[in-house]
């Protein structure tokens, strides 16, 4: 497996950043090359909920929930992934607490590339490169959401 993860610190709380995160049906309010979602599962979202991901290229991919944890973050196995050359993936995106109400999210993908050596060769590099553009992306697009959220500010007294 091809491991690669890029982390931002968030001027936000856990519960605050999880206020979006966890919305696992509505990445495609943040993230941004994701153009919509659908779920294709039903009910509280958590671990065995499923959703298809549609990308701005017209490719789409199934991400289901392994792992949840509230206001910590999740992990996910890709599937269907057809258009990718990938043999296997998953993400996994936690939240960890900061001093003075900060946070840093760190959101990773672990991948085995098609192709054999030539593929870990490119998972290696043009994919590694590919996968940081997005995961910084998505990172930061986050961070802009949740600072943008009125109801994931900090409460006063």
């Amino acid at each position: 497996m091809i491991h690669h993860e890029k982390y931002l610190d968030i001027n936000a709380r856990p519960e605050d950043i999880w206020a979006v995160l966890g919305r696992f049906m509505h990445i495609d309010e943040f993230a941004p090359q994701v153009t919509s979602v659908d779920a294709l599962t039903s009910g509280a979202d958590g671990v065995g909920s499923k959703r298809r991901c549609h990308f701005e290229n017209g490719t789409s991919l199934v991400e289901e929930v392994t792992s949840w944890d509230a206001n910590q973050g999740y992990s996910v196995q890709l599937s269907d992934m057809a258009a990718m050359p990938l043999n296997e993936a998953y993400a996994t995106v936690a939240i960890s607490p900061l001093a003075d109400n900060r946070s840093r999210v760190t959101w990773s993908m672990d991948y085995r590339m098609k192709y054999g050596p030539l593929g870990w060769l490119m998972g290696q590099t043009l994919m590694k490169i590919m996968m940081g553009r997005v995961l910084a992306e998505n990172l930061s697009a986050l961070a802009e959401k949740v600072q943008s959220n009125p109801d994931a500010q900090p409460q006063t007294a």
